[in-house]
C-alpha cells in the first residue's frame, strides 16, 4: 500500500481537533453524565487505616436506611474472583513473580488506607453514605510500612508477613560478574542515588462507571471511562467466569488517562455485581480524594547507579539497584513497569555492559501501575542524571561526554544491553541543535544578569530515546454509508490525544472526503470484537497505519463501483468532494449515491490490519533553564527548548500539544508534586489542599522542534509521541536545577520535588 496523500488533510497537515466543539460547548458524553433518575448509586465504605485486621459486626442498621437497596460486603461478592496481576515476570531464580491479588472486598485484612470494605446501594450517594457510616466495623490496628527505600530493612512491618514479607519479586538482567569486573577494573567509577518520586495521575475526569444487568439479554452492560473497553472486558469475564459475550462495555468520552485508566478496579465488578442484585441500573463515581487514595499510583522508585569509566570518560559498564514501589498488592501491570524502564537503561549510549538487579517491595499503600510512560521516564531519569554525575566527575562538559559516547550513526540498527533494537536516529545532531536553539553558550550571561537581581540560573539538558507502538496490530475498519460519509472503526480509545482528528485526516484524503464525513467510532466491544486500547503511544503508529491502508482499500472499491457505473477504468476514476469523477471530464457520481446502488455489502467495506514486528524508538533532547530565588526557596522553569524526532509528524498542532502536556506533567514532577505518607500508612497529601498541581504559571512557553528520521520498523515511519514528554522532561529540569545548585555553591545533587522549602533547606544547610 502506498504512503497517504499529502493534501488538505493528509499527513503534515494542521486540521483543527474535531471533537473541540461537542467538549467546549459542554456537549460531550461522560460517564458520569448519565443522569437518569431512576438509577441507583454506589459507595465504597474504605478503611481508614493501612494495616489492620476487622470485622463487621452489624450491618443491619444500615440496611434498614430509607433509600438503600443493598449493602455487599465480602461473603456477598465470594463468587467473583480477585483481580489478578496480568504482568506476571520470571525471576533471577527462575520461578514467576507470585501474585498478591486485589479481593473485589477485603474480608478480614486491610492493607491500606481507601482499602474497600463494603459497597453500599441507595437512592443516593448521600444516602448511601449516610448509611455506610452505620455499618459497625471492629478494626485491630497492626503496624505499618510506607516507606519505599526502607521496605526491606529488617524489623519493619511487614505487609505479607507468612507470605514472602515485603519482598514483592527479584528480577535482574545482564551480567552481574563481567559488570562487578569493569568496575573494580575502571579508569573512573561514578555513582549516584536518586528517589523517582510516587505521583497521582489526577485526571480532569474522576473515575465512573454505570453498570445494569439485561434479563433479556442475559448480559451486563458497563458503561465505564476507560483506555480500552477490550481489556477491561477480558478482566472481567474471568473476574465473573463468564464468556466475553456477557459482558458488553463501552466507553464514551475520557477527560484524561495517563495509564491509570487502562486498568479494572474493583468498583466495575462491584457495580455490575450490585445491578443483578437490584435489578437496577447502578452508578459510581469516584470523588477526588478517593481517587487520591484508590486509583494506581505512579513512579515510587529508589535506585542506586553505577558507571566503569575509561580515562577518556568512555562508557565501559552500567550497574544499576533498583527497589520499585508496588504497593499493597500487586495491580494490574505493575511488576512490568520497572522491568520495562531496565529494558532501556542505557538510554542513547553505546554501553557494552550492563547490570540490572530490580526488586519490587510491598508497602502498605496505594498499589503502583503504569503511569505517563511507564518506566521509560524512571529510566532516561536515572540515566541522563548519572551521565551529568560522570561530567562533572570527569570535568568534561555535559555535551562532549554524550557525544562522546552517543551510539554512532555506523552503529544502527543498534540492539542494547537491555534487547532493544534502535533503527534510527540522529542523536548528535538534535542534540547539537537543541543547544544552538537554546542558546546554551550563553548561560552564564543570563545567569550574571539573574544575579543582579537577587537570583541564579541554571541550565541542563536531557538526551532521550523511549520504547513504544510495541510489537502487534491495531486493525481498522471502514464503510461507506448511505448519506456518503465514512464510519471508521477501530479498538483504540481516545481520551484526549485527538484520535478522531488523527484517524479521520489519515482517511480523508485517500477517500476525497473532509474530515467531519469521517465518523471515528470507539469504545464498544460489541461494534468490534478485539482491541488493544490506547496505552504506549501506540494509537497513531499502528491504528493509523490500518487507518490509511483500510481507507486505501475502501477507495479501491469505491473506484471500481464507480468505474462501472460511469463506464470508465477503475484507474480513470479519482475521488473528489465526496464524488468520483472521471479525471478530465465532468462525469460524476456522488459517493452517497454509489453506497445506495452498490448490491454487495462488502464493496461498502475496507480493511486495514498493520502488524508491526518491532517497536518503534523516538528520541530528542531537552533543555530546560531555570531560575532560583534563595529568599523563597522558589524554582521557576525560565526557558524550555526541545529537539525531537517522531519520525513522521501526522499533525503538528496534535504534535505540539501532545509534547507541551508531558512536558508539563514532568514540570509538576520535578517542581510540585509531592506524595507523602506518614510512618502510619496515612496518605496525608490526599486532596488538592497539600497535593501541588503544576499550574499556568510554572510552565513556560516551549521552543517546540522536530528533526525527523523515519522510523524502519513502521510502515508510514511514525515513531509515536504520546508520553515523550514526561520521559525528556524530568532529567532536563532536574540537571538544570542541579547546575543552578552546582554554579551557586558546589551542590552536586538534590531529588524531586524540588519545593520550595526542599531548595531553602539545601541553601541554608
Amino acid at each position: 500500500m502506498n504512503a497517504p496523500v499529502h493534501g488538505k488533510f493528509g499527513m503534515g497537515a494542521s486540521p483543527r481537533r474535531k471533537e473541540d466543539v461537542t467538549l467546549i460547548t459542554g456537549r460531550g458524553n461522560f460517564t458520569d453524565d448519565n443522569v437518569d433518575p431512576n438509577l441507583l448509586h454506589g459507595y465504597v465504605l474504605r478503611s481508614p487505616h493501612a494495616h489492620a485486621k476487622f470485622k463487621i459486626t452489624d450491618v443491619s442498621a444500615a440496611k434498614a436506611v430509607s433509600g438503600v437497596h443493598a449493602v455487599m460486603i465480602a461473603a456477598d461478592v465470594a463468587h467473583l474472583k480477585p483481580l489478578t496481576c496480568q504482568a506476571l515476570l520470571p525471576q533471577v531464580d527462575g520461578t514467576m513473580v507470585e501474585t498478591r491479588d486485589i479481593p473485589i472486598l477485603c474480608e478480614d485484612t486491610v492493607l491500606h488506607v481507601g482499602d474497600a470494605v463494603a459497597f453500599i446501594v441507595a437512592d443516593s450517594v448521600l444516602i448511601a453514605r449516610d448509611a455506610a457510616e452505620l455499618i459497625e466495623v471492629d478494626y485491630d490496628i497492626k503496624d505499618a510500612i510506607a516507606d519505599t527505600a526502607t521496605a526491606l530493612d529488617d524489623g519493619v512491618a511487614q505487609v505479607y508477613a507468612d507470605k514472602g514479607g515485603n519482598l514483592a519479586f527479584t528480577i535482574g538482567s545482564g551480567d552481574p560478574e563481567k559488570t562487578k569486573a569493569i568496575l573494580e577494573g575502571a579508569a573512573h567509577v561514578s555513582e549516584l542515588t536518586v528517589i523517582n518520586n510516587r505521583l497521582v495521575s489526577n485526571y480532569i475526569e474522576p473515575r465512573s462507571c454505570v453498570a445494569d444487568w439485561s434479563d433479556e439479554e442475559d448480559r451486563f452492560n458497563l458503561s465505564v471511562c476507560s483506555q480500552g473497553v477490550h481489556g477491561l472486558q477480558g478482566v472481567l469475564i474471568g473476574t465473573f467466569d463468564m464468556p466475553k459475550e456477557k459482558i458488553h462495555v463501552t466507553t464514551g468520552d475520557v477527560g484524561g488517562g495517563f495509564g491509570t485508566k487502562a486498568f479494572v478496579y474493583r468498583e466495575y465488578p462491584l457495580a455490575m455485581a450490585a445491578a443483578k442484585l437490584t435489578g437496577k441500573q447502578v452508578k459510581w463515581t469516584c470523588d477526588r480524594t478517593e481517587h487520591f487514595v484508590v486509583d494506581a499510583h505512579g513512579r515510587d522508585n529508589v535506585v542506586t547507579a553505577r558507571m566503569a569509566m575509561d580515562k577518556d570518560g568512555k562508557f565501559l559498564a552500567l550497574d544499576i539497584d533498583l527497589v520499585a514501589a508496588m504497593g499493597a498488592y500487586l495491580h494490574c501491570y505493575g511488576p512490568f513497569i520497572p522491568f520495562l524502564g531496565g529494558t532501556m537503561a542505557t538510554g542513547l549510549y553505546d554501553i557494552d555492559t550492563l547490570n540490572f538487579h530490580l526488586r519490587g517491595v510491598y508497602t502498605h499503600t496505594t498499589p503502583v501501575d503504569a503511569y505517563r510512560g511507564a518506566g521509560r521516564p524512571e529510566a532516561a531519569y536515572l540515566i541522563e542524571r548519572l551521565v551529568d554525575q560522570c561530567a562533572l566527575d570527569m570535568k568534561m562538559t555535559r555535551d562532549e561526554i554524550r557525544r562522546r559516547n552517543f551510539i554512532k550513526p555506523e552503529q544502527l540498527p543498534y540492539t542494547t544491553q537491555g534487547g532493544r533494537m534502535y533503527d534510527t536516529g540522529e542523536f548528535v545532531e538534535h542534540m547539537e541543535e537543541c543547544m544552538e536553539r537554546s542558546k546554551w553558550d550563553e548561560i552564564e550571561a543570563r545567569n550574571d544578569d539573574a544575579k543582579k537581581n537577587g537570583k541564579f540560573r541554571g541550565i541542563g539538558m536531557a538526551t532521550y530515546i523511549e520504547a513504544c507502538a510495541f510489537a502487534g496490530s491495531e486493525p481498522a475498519f471502514l464503510e461507506l454509508q448511505g448519506d456518503g460519509t465514512v464510519t471508521l472503526k477501530i479498538g483504540t480509545q481516545t481520551n484526549g490525544q485527538g484520535h478522531a482528528t488523527a484517524y479521520a485526516q489519515l482517511a480523508a484524503d485517500n477517500l476525497g472526503l473532509d474530515i467531519d464525513e469521517i465518523d471515528v467510532r470507539q469504545g464498544d466491544t460489541d461494534e468490534l470484537a478485539a482491541g488493544g486500547g490506547t496505552g504506549g503511544s501506540r494509537s497513531v503508529p499502528l491504528g493509523g497505519v490500518s487507518v490509511v491502508w483500510g481507507s486505501q482499500a475502501l477507495a479501491e472499491k469505491i473506484k471500481n463501483l464507480a468505474a462501472d457505473k460511469l463506464e470508465a477504468s477503475a484507474g480513470d476514476i479519482e475521488l473528489i468532494d465526496g464524488e468520483a469523477r472521471v479525471v478530465g471530464t465532468d462525469s460524476s457520481i456522488s459517493l452517497a449515491a454509489l453506497a445506495q446502488s452498490a448490491s454487495n455489502p462488502d464493496d461498502l467495506k475496507g480493511e486495514g490490519n498493520f502488524k508491526q514486528a518491532e517497536a518503534t524508538y523516538p528520541n530528542g533532547t531537552h533543555i530546560c533553564e531555570v531560575e532560583v530565588d534563595p529568599t523563597t526557596g522558589v524554582t521557576k522553569v525560565v526557558a524550555y527548548t526541545i529537539v525531537d524526532d517522531f519520525g513522521v509528524t501526522v499533525n503538528p498542532i496534535l504534535l505540539a500539544g501532545q509534547v507541551h502536556g508531558g512536558v508539563a506533567q514532568g514540570i509538576g514532577q520535578c517542581l510540585n508534586e509531592h506524595t507523602v505518607y506518614d510512618e502510619d500508612g496515612q496518605l496525608l497529601t490526599a486532596s488538592f489542599m497539600d497535593y501541588c498541581m503544576p499550574r499556568a504559571e510554572d510552565i513556560p512557553h516551549f521552543n517546540f522542534n522536530t528533526r525527523n528520521v523515519p522510523s524502519t520498523t513502521n510502515a508510514l515511519g511514525i515513531k509515536g509521541a504520546g508520553e515523550a514528554g514526561t520521559i525528556g522532561a524530568c532529567p532536563a529540569v532536574m540537571n538544570a536545577v542541579c547546575d543552578a545548585l552546582h554554579r551557586h555553591n558546589g551542590t552536586e545533587s538534590i531529588d524531586m520535588p524540588v519545593t520550595p522549602l526542599a531548595m531553602w533547606n539545601v541553601l541554608n544547610a
